[in-house]
């Protein structure tokens, strides 16, 4: 089904087209205004057409999309004044996700996922600093260190710390004042709570585009309330690395009839506050190209000044409740919001923004040429979900019947860069071989291979960044030439695009 979304109704009914839900969006509005319920609106009609969806409850009022709603007297008065008709209550299949592993599925992610530039921004780091997170990167990939989690990169730390003369001829200086800067903010990141993020299983992006009975696409919840409260810049960066990580894994669909996933970005100042121009420019780019993927990408965000203009000019479908003007900022955001519409006649935009009541907005989405549509001021639809939080009991039987349940609670800790560096310190204090676990410094030059032993190594693995494991030409030759394009020079491309953007790379399948 890929029918329009009735998304509100003014003078005439306002629709979201699916085949236009892949150019972006943005809820703006001030606290109390209606976000939310728009939200929910937009997430369950998305669902009912078979898009998957993913957003962050950060206030704790979403879960309810799991349970019908139907059943509150003010969603039954808007129903009918709206001309609904057989309106009831309707759940949508969900699944909860939450770093901490305490109202959801654990999600997690590895280090060398997170890669160096985000993970800098993460950590508060300064140019310097920066520069030397890109070292330790390039070195553990140079030895085929894995790094997972937090203790395999302050190992990775303190071992380049204390070999800082051996690598500093080919990679460069690493002081010991800004390795302990990065040791600081780890372990302040710790204490947030962000160590239960790292490591593995990581997530398979798959489990995020699915569908329930009845092909509705899943909602899926990652619950932020309490990681917006002890951790508010992980929670940023985590979204920016799901998106980039959604950029590189899905492959190019061109102009979908419907989205293959839509993302729903909450609190969106918090991904662009003292953020970089470089790192802004690189966001812009991942929504502007992710929109070939099938990807739409929604921002919301109580003022519109709060999404830098480069990013704001890519969201082509906009519903902006009303916003205030008690002070100079708060009148310039109602003058810049009311400029970035196609103006109507018959609705003076600046003046009816701070008119517009609770579930009302200003409305403009894209038509089947992709120009927005004049702005109409008009009421929300309401939602069939339950609107508000669940008990604790509800949440369990969801978590407990999903078909995911049991996979990421199992806690994986496989031998990385904390284990190998241990072992080789461990072999080094007792006076016997090292068998291998040491890096390879600089200095130490790669044993020549073996005569005779030619036609081994041509079919022999190579190790490559963030410890991946490679055939060589000679294998992959052997294989099927369609396979060979397909997937393996496909994925180097977009791998390629990837590390320029953030630093990271792609997953690698062990």
């Amino acid at each position: 089904m890929n029918e329009p979304i009735l998304v509100a109704r003014g003078e005439q009914p306002l629709y979201l087209l699916p085949a236009m839900a892949n150019r972006h969006g943005l809820i703006a509005g001030a606290t109390g205004t209606g976000k939310t319920v728009t939200l929910q609106t937009l997430a369950e009609n998305f669902s009912a057409r078979g898009v998957p969806v993913f957003m962050a409850d950060v206030k704790g009022d979403l879960a309810g999309m799991s349970q019908p709603g139907a059943n509150n007297p003010k969603i039954l008065e808007r129903a009918r004044e709206l001309g609904l008709a057989e309106f009831k209550g309707e759940a949508c299949p969900v699944v909860f996700w939450d770093v901490f592993g305490e109202n959801g599925h654990p999600v997690r992610a590895s280090v060398s996922e997170m890669g160096p530039l985000l993970l800098g921004r993460l950590l508060d780091l300064n140019e310097t600093q920066k520069g030397v997170l890109n070292i330790i990167f390039k070195i553990a990939d140079d030895n085929g260190l894995l790094l997972l989690d937090l203790k395999d990169l302050r190992s990775m730390v303190q071992h380049v710390a204390e070999n800082a003369k051996e690598f500093k001829t080919q990679y460069g200086n690493v002081s010991a004042a800004s390795a302990g800067a990065i040791q600081r903010n780890l372990l302040a990141l710790e204490s947030q709570g962000a160590d239960k993020f790292f490591g593995e299983p990581a997530l398979d992006l798959d489990d995020l585009i699915q569908t329930g009975d009845g092909g509705r696409g899943v909602v899926n919840i990652l619950a932020a309330d309490k990681l917006m409260q002890q951790a508010p810049k992980v929670y940023a960066t985590f979204l920016l690395w799901l998106l980039s990580e959604l950029f590189e894994r899905l492959p190019e669909v061109g102009d979908p009839e419907k989205p293959k996933l839509v993302f729903f970005f909450d609190e969106a100042h918090l991904l662009f506050a003292d953020i970089e121009k470089a790192l802004t420019e690189k966001i812009e780019q991942v929504v502007r190209l992710i929109r070939s993927k099938g990807v739409g990408v929604y921002f919301i965000s109580q003022n519109p000044l709060d999404i830098p203009d480069i990013v704001l000019g890519q969201l082509g479908n906009r519903v902006q409740h009303a916003l205030r003007a008690f002070t100079p900022r708060d009148q310039k955001a109602v003058q810049a919001a009311a400029q970035t519409f196609r103006q109507n006649p018959k609705v003076d935009v600046e003046t009816v923004l701070t008119e517009l009541g609770v579930g009302e907005a200003l409305v403009s989405m894209l038509d089947r040429d992709g120009k927005p549509t004049v702005v109409d001021r008009a009421k929300i639809m309401p939602p069939r979900s339950q609107l508000g939080p669940i008990t604790p009991d509800q949440r369990k039987a969801v978590i407990d019947s999903s078909v995911l349940a049991g996979h990421y609670e199992k806690i994986v800790d496989r031998e990385s860069a904390y284990e190998r560096l241990r072992a080789s310190a461990t072999a080094k204090a007792a006076g016997q071989p090292t068998s291998g676990t040491t890096p390879t410094k600089p200095s130490e030059a790669p044993a020549e291979p073996e005569k005779g032993s030619i036609f081994g190594k041509m079919f022999e693995p190579t190790v490559g960044p963030r410890g991946g494991r490679y055939d060589t030409l000679a294998t992959t030759v052997a294989k099927s030439a369609a396979r060979a394009v397909g997937s393996q020079i496909g994925g180097q491309i977009v791998r390629g695009v990837l590390g320029g953007l953030f630093g990271g790379g792609g997953r690698r399948r062990r």
